[in-house]
């Protein structure tokens, strides 16, 4: 008898014991419809492991009707607002189109619609492309070799290879805003410095020209209405690409004070008599300003002297050299202009294709990193490259590997690497018009995050595990919360209804 009352006992515990958790799950557990303290399918969530055991997986958490009590919730605050977000995405340089181009039409499309679609794929949002040559092209060139401005024309760099692109990705994602920078201006504009103004006959290094500033002016402006033409809106674009470096293999130096002179009386008079809104970006160049005392806060310069239009709308940033707090440097500067990341880069000399290294780094650094130093839109350099690194131009970055890379053996079979994954978390969940937003609660140096208020009304967060460990996050929007087993060293985002 005894031993029966023992078994019972036993029973009731473990019967007990069991019950103390069964209105919670991790998150992980799919709802069968026999717990109540769960709905189904509540968040839509992608995890990307750095050993690629998860990658770009589609999850769904549900929401708890249970008290939350976790020590690790990160607890949305909607209240506090920071920047609208523009969108993120990568370079469609010559060498990304020619690449795509070699693609079967079928292959193409399934790539472009996996990376832009917004319903079908990452929803990739925002994307730049070069104004003549980038070290990425084809051939050096300008779209005005022959002197004069009313030779301009565009190229078959443009017309074979890179609008076809653009509109194939414009009918997957009509909303996609392009960026335009130019590596260098025609050489009949280049001068060997603003002392000597000497002929320079050179697609790398030299100066402006002042006497053709104007005439650069123009060049822009017949830029976009010539890609108008054809159906393809310029949103925004910056006056030179990393205006204080001469050695690439298109290049022009153009430090504050030129840039000054450019946008404010030439530039932007000439926008303004086309009726063009595009936006203006200063700058577009490193943290450090290559180190030169005499450029310290490009931008902030330029604004000091008083550039007034609304069409300058801030400035771009590279991360080739110094840190990523130079953004909130200038962004304490001057509150009320935006901030763009425009361009970094993987390859051989960081271990560009290892995911185990690069995920978290440029996760860290590249996406959450600018976000949360207050960019509004992060782009990325080649979105696509060949198994070769091309094709390139010598004298520029032959050392480069692409957002993915594409084997050219067979031009199909394609490798994705960390840049594709750090915009991809960004674009899948969030969305151009979101809002980032504050947060409380958890806190942990290993764990980043960012967190967003979409226009549809929808809550979106982006995070970063770097740590070694697995472990379980709650989020919580005040309303609904939920929980997830959030894997080591992995990024994972989240999006759900209010």
């Amino acid at each position: 008898m005894q031993i029966i009352k023992n078994i019972k006992l036993i029973l009731l515990v473990l019967l007990l014991g069991s019950c103390s958790s069964c209105n919670e799950t991790d998150g992980n557990t799919p709802d069968n419809g026999n717990n109540p303290g769960m709905s189904s399918g509540d968040v839509t969530l992608f995890v990307t492991t750095s050993n690629r055991a998860q990658d770009f997986k589609k999850q769904t958490a549900s929401f708890s009707t249970k008290s939350n009590m976790s020590p690790t919730t990160i607890k949305l605050v909607p209240a506090t607002r920071y920047q609208t977000m523009d969108g993120f995405g990568a370079a469609v340089t010559g060498s990304t189109a020619f690449n795509l181009m070699k693609m079967t039409q079928e292959n193409r499309t399934k790539f472009l619609k996996e990376t832009f679609s917004p319903t079908e794929g990452m929803g990739q949002s925002y994307v730049r492309i070069s104004i003549g040559c980038s070290d990425f092209s084809l051939s050096e060139y300008s779209l005005c070799d022959t002197p004069g401005i009313e030779n301009f024309g565009l190229t078959s760099e443009e017309t074979t290879y890179v609008i076809p692109v653009l509109k194939e990705i414009l009918a997957i994602n009509p909303d996609l805003k392009i960026l335009g920078s130019p590596w260098t201006p025609p050489r009949w504009m280049k001068v060997n410095n603003l002392t000597d103004l000497q002929p320079f006959n050179s697609w790398t290094s030299g100066q402006l020209n002042p006497a053709y500033y104007d005439d650069y002016a123009t060049y822009f402006v017949k830029w976009i209405q010539a890609l108008a033409q054809h159906g393809i809106k310029i949103y925004s674009v910056t006056p030179q690409n990393e205006p204080l470096n001469r050695g690439n293999s298109a290049s022009l130096f153009m430090g504050w004070e030129e840039q000054l002179q450019f946008v404010q009386h030439h530039l932007v008079p000439k926008f303004k008599a086309a009726s063009l809104q595009t936006k203006i970006y200063l700058f577009d160049h490193n943290y450090n300003y290559d180190n030169m005392a005499d450029q310290n806060d490009y931008p902030v310069k330029i604004y000091d002297a008083g550039i007034d239009s609304d069409l300058v709308a801030g400035a771009a940033y590279h991360n080739y050299g110094g840190d990523k707090q130079e953004l909130l440097d200038i962004q304490a500067k001057y509150p009320n202009r935006e901030l763009l990341f425009t361009e970094t880069s993987i390859g051989t000399w960081n271990d560009g294709r290892n995911l185990a290294v690069r995920l978290i780094d440029d996760m860290r650094e590249v996406a959450l990193g600018t976000v949360n130093n207050g960019c509004r839109g992060v782009i990325v350099w080649n979105l696509m490259l060949d198994s070769e690194r091309g094709p390139n131009r010598e004298g520029g970055c032959q050392t480069c590997y692409g957002a993915v890379d594409i084997d050219r053996s067979n031009y199909s079979t394609i490798t994705r690497n960390s840049h594709y994954y750090i915009i991809g978390h960004l674009s899948s969940v969030v969305k151009p018009g979101a809002v980032r937003i504050g947060t409380s609660g958890f806190s942990d140096p290993g764990f980043i995050h960012s967190a967003f208020e979409n226009p549809d009304g929808t809550y979106a967060v982006v995070l970063l595990n770097s740590t070694d460990a697995t472990k379980n996050i709650t989020l919580d929007d005040g309303k609904q919360h939920f929980s997830y087993e959030v894997p080591a060293k992995a990024v994972l985002s989240y999006r759900w209804k209010k």
